[in-house]
């Protein structure tokens, strides 16, 4: 809690109330690797921080296909927003990708603190605005990039992400196949 705790800090004026708050709403876990943390179909009302580890947020389409929404790594969020927003079951699931430490907040309180600390909305904007720019250049990029391209682009933004995915993981995330991976990853040795 305490590197969550020093992030905000770091962009905002955060009172030892706000902080006491936040503590007070937080539990820390270890997760298991293999472990769901939310199970498509089931009711929402979790937000995670991840301290370290990876986890990944997934559909399934109508006809069993797995496709990669989000690869969480440390420092990064992960939940199923939209049944949150919604009041809607999880379309969503997420999984425990290597053994990892996260921080689990109830929804409606850190979204409560918001009303009883005004000075938390530059943080908790912030973090809405980034999490949009990078939903559009995921979108941007699956549109306007090749598989290479997107595939370069994944292993900047995940340096060591490989080591604890699967590639099945991987080309469901760049919207490929296994096989095209695998020819991505052969040209790229030969050159």
């Amino acid at each position: 809690m305490e590197e969550l705790v020093k992030q905000i800090k770091s962009s905002i004026q955060l009172s030892s109330e706000a902080e006491e708050y936040l503590y007070s709403i937080s539990t820390k876990k270890t997760i298991t690797k293999g472990s769901i943390l939310i199970r498509e179909g089931q009711a929402v009302d979790k937000i995670y921080f991840v301290k370290r580890g990876c986890l990944r947020s997934y559909c399934i389409d109508k006809t069993g296909k797995e496709h990669t929404l989000q690869f969480a790594i440390k420092n990064w969020w992960i939940s199923d927003y939209i049944a949150i927003h919604n009041n809607e079951f999880a379309t969503l699931t997420i999984e425990c990708l290597k053994p990892s430490s996260v921080i689990e907040f109830n929804a409606k309180e850190l979204n409560g603190i918001l009303t009883l600390f005004p000075e938390y909305e530059p943080f908790q904007r912030n973090l809405l605005e980034r999490h949009v720019v990078s939903l559009h250049k995921r979108i941007l990029n699956q549109l306007q990039l090749n598989a290479t391209e997107r595939y370069d682009l994944f292993l900047e933004q995940y340096p060591d992400i490989e080591q604890y995915t699967r590639n099945y993981h991987i080309a469901s995330y760049l919207g490929i196949t296994q096989a095209s991976l695998s020819r991505i990853r052969a040209e790229k040795v030969k050159s």
